[in-house]
């Protein structure tokens, strides 16, 4: 009994122990079976892909290993589901990772034929082994079963076959349905035929075979067996299944589609391994595309090579078409440079949010003249691009004709700084210099700009607009997005202040929209065309052309220009961007034209003639009601009439004392400066200049008669040497309101001639400070200080 006894406290003991062991023995295995799933379940890079909103597909990148990888797909066609399932595993539906059964029966055929002829892997294991990369070993398949039921418990069987279509191998180094669906056969998976998905069900069962140049036989048949499993089982009927099988098997791959290639490239360096959902409106890219395309073959005819366009959906705040160059598969002409992300010098382009700025900050009235004569500036003497004056422009007209002269004038009134911080916070990305380094020629070119941020800032103005139309508020709108998201439009937040108001920027569509521009593009002689406001810029040396043009619905920027920077005669914004431009609008759909803000606006009396409030002199005949903001209602008034007495057939100025017998009439008399009025009287034969005092009034006349055209008061004049290293000369240019009297001129008091009727003089001042002075027949006198280099 004690033996017995002793005997079974014994085995108590190494049941204890055994126990002991077993439980945390057993622990250890549950905690790893829990966690031995990686997560994530592929780690592998992936293809970037790019689709329309529409999500059709506009192009794609290969993964870095070189694959052609799709991202993961949400979900498996029906018709792919099927096939594959009855193909690879028919019971997939109810097992738990493991088919017992086909294990079984792989076991007892492996052993009869002393190899391995079957694996019995469901499709479970099968993205098991995809996943992990590993021999096949009777080692790792039972690791694979194991992590299958692991795969099972985590995931649903939709989520498992998604996973094992997305990673099957299809042949080559194409992998996953979506990616074989484009490459066998040009469309997405989700418009496969029987036939197409049964193909790319047999594929990775011997994806080796999808060789365009051998096994295709072999191919075919299997296909074609699954086919006919599918019409015995009454999946598919007769018909499906005769169709079925005649269809070909692809004889290579397709190309995938190149649409917006420069957009899908950019996606790719900002988010590469992703599926994209653009904002691109495919049909409309593939329109823009044609126009660019059209445009291209006859600009090439002078060595232009490159355009760029993008079209952006005001309302939605999205982008709808993006371009960036022509040419895309061809390896010449830098055309895989993407031009709306590269900076450009920005011709005049930017003169409309000056204008805009000035009109908001009552420093300028819309039809206020603004000079239009040659100055030096420190050294700097800009020119119109007609490299002619008018003297005096209306700065609506200035605006729209793009005259240089005026807008430096404005700038430097406004200041370069202020415009400088202004275009910054407008989204101008570029400006990397201080503002002193760009002085005035920043509004004419002097920075570089990226269509872009100049676009998207036109498009802002519109934005402004609109929503002060539509509710009296504003708003701070997200950037234009290429993202696709349904809250793109939604605005971030209510603002009191817009850094642009609706009534400054209806008066700049304004000017941008009614005033010809004759020696540009009469835009009202083309019917088809729908009204926009539009601007274009031409950079120094004819490098690059710009336009924009802006509707209430659309903003669309164009680039034409040759990417290594080359010149090209003939290469302005208004003959060559700005046709594309306007072709681009007329394939838009049209809108209504911005409502005047008037809330925002008020109506003033202005001058006709200046432009200007109108001042005490300013004659009824002369007086306008003309839209302004709130701001202009603090400028001067008019200052250039003045009032005068003339004998009574307006041919002389008089006084009291000495009008005689020729009788005098007190009138009102527009009156500009001399080097204004040199000028303004050759474009506008209207001008009446002042007439001449009578023989019997001798008093001095009391308005300025005469002014330097060049060189300026205190400026700083260089002389260079002629070929034979002689010292040049420099021509001293004078406005005289009478041209016919006869004007003396003295260089540091010494006489140096006369002249009548062209008021130039050409001298040879040595270096150093000098001074002229000219005296008129009449005595009036005028002095010049100037230094010679």
């Amino acid at each position: 009994m004690k033996k017995f006894i002793k005997e079974w406290k014994n085995r108590y003991k190494n049941a204890k122990l055994k126990y002991k062991i077993a439980i945390p023995l057993c622990s250890i295995l549950v905690i790893w079976y829990m966690f031995c799933l990686p997560s994530p379940l592929f780690d592998v890079p992936y293809s970037t892909v790019v689709s329309d909103r529409e999500n059709e597909l506009l192009g794609a990148r290969i993964a870095n290993d070189q694959q052609w990888r799709f991202p993961s797909v949400d979900s498996v066609p029906e018709k792919y589901r099927v096939c594959v399932t009855q193909f690879e595993d028919q019971y997939f539906s109810y097992h738990w990772g493991i088919n017992p059964i086909s294990l079984f029966r792989a076991i007892k055929q492996n052993i009869s034929q002393k190899r391995i002829v079957s694996g019995a892997s469901t499709i479970t294991m099968q993205t098991i082994r995809l996943s992990r990369k590993e021999k096949r070993t009777f080692g790792e398949k039972f690791i694979e079963m194991i992590l299958a039921t692991r795969l099972e418990f985590s995931y649903s069987k939709d989520e498992i076959i998604n996973l094992y279509a997305s990673h099957a191998p299809m042949g080559g180094n194409v992998v996953g349905i979506e990616a074989a669906s484009w490459r066998y056969f040009g469309h997405q998976s989700s418009t496969l035929s029987w036939a197409e998905a049964a193909t790319l069900a047999v594929l990775p069962n011997s994806p080796a075979i999808m060789h365009f140049g051998r096994n295709r036989e072999k191919l075919l048949n299997k296909r074609n067996n699954l086919l006919k499993r599918l019409q015995e089982k009454g999946i598919i009927d007769e018909i499906d299944y005769e169709l079925s099988i005649a269809e070909p098997l692809p004889f290579e791959p397709y190309a995938l589609p190149q649409v917006a290639p420069h957009l899908v490239t950019k996606i790719y360096m900002e988010q590469g391994g992703k599926h994209i959902h653009s904002t691109i409106d495919k049909r409309r890219q593939l329109l823009v595309e044609n126009i660019l395309s059209r445009w291209n073959a006859e600009f090439a005819q002078n060595e232009i090579k490159n355009i760029a366009a993008v079209v952006i959906d005001i309302e939605k705040n999205e982008v709808v078409a993006y371009c960036g160059n022509v040419n895309f598969d061809k390896s010449v002409s830098a055309n895989q440079v993407d031009v709306i992300q590269a900076p450009r010098s920005t011709g005049s382009i930017l003169k409309p949010f000056l204008y805009c700025a000035m009109l908001q900050d009552g420093q300028l009235l819309p039809n206020q003249l603004l000079a239009d004569i040659p100055i030096n500036i420190n050294g700097f003497s800009p020119k119109n691009f007609s490299l002619n004056y008018d003297g005096a422009a209306p700065a609506s007209e200035a605006l729209a004709r793009s005259l240089n002269i005026p807008f430096v004038v404005s700038l430097r009134k406004y200041g370069i700084p202020k415009f400088y911080s202004l275009l910054k916070e407008a989204g101008m990305t570029t400006l990397s210099r201080s503002p002193d380094t760009y002085g005035l020629s920043l509004i004419l070119g002097g920075a570089e700009g990226k269509l872009w941020d100049i676009t998207s800032m036109y498009a802002h103005m519109a934005q402004s607009l609109n929503d002060y139309n539509n509710e009296q508020r504003y708003w701070k709108h997200k950037p234009i997005s290429y993202i696709y998201n349904e809250d793109n439009n939604e605005p971030i937040e209510r603002i009191t202040r817009p850094l642009f108001e609706a009534g400054a920027i209806w008066l700049t569509f304004d000017a941008l929209t009614n005033v010809n521009r004759p020696e540009e593009i009469d835009w009202r002689s083309i019917p088809s065309i729908q009204k926009i406001a539009w601007k274009t810029g031409t950079s120094f040396g004819f490098r690059d052309g710009w336009a924009v043009g802006v509707s209430p619905k659309y903003a669309v920027g164009v680039w034409v220009g040759n990417s290594d920077g080359e010149g090209r005669p003939g290469l302005t914004g208004a003959r060559t961007a700005g046709m594309v431009m306007f072709d681009i609008f007329n394939s838009l759909p049209s809108s209504k034209w911005f409502t005047a803000p008037t809330s925002d606006l008020v109506r003033a009396e202005t001058c006709r003639e200046s432009g200007m409030l109108t001042g005490i002199n300013c004659p009824e005949t002369s007086i306008d009601t003309t839209w302004i903001t709130k701001k202009g209602m603090e400028t001067n008034a008019c200052d250039f009439h003045i009032r005068i007495n003339v004998s009574e057939d307006f041919k002389y100025r008089v006084y009291e004392n000495c009008a005689g017998s020729r009788g005098i009439i007190q009138t009102s008399w527009f009156v500009l400066p001399p080097s204004w009025e040199w000028f303004y009287k050759e474009q506008h034969p209207s001008y009446k200049m002042l007439p001449p005092f009578s023989p019997e009034c001798m008093n001095e006349d009391q308005t300025k008669t005469m002014e330097f055209i060049y060189p300026f008061a205190n400026g700083v004049v260089s002389i260079p040497k002629q070929l034979d290293g002689s010292p040049g000369k420099v021509i001293f240019d004078l406005a005289h309101r009478n041209p016919q009297t006869k004007v003396y001129w003295h260089l540091d008091d010494t006489y140096v001639g006369e002249t009548q009727n062209f008021h130039k003089k050409e001298l040879a001042p040595a270096a150093g400070k000098h001074r002229l002075t000219v005296v008129d027949e009449t005595g009036n006198s005028l002095v010049l200080n100037f230094t010679v280099k």
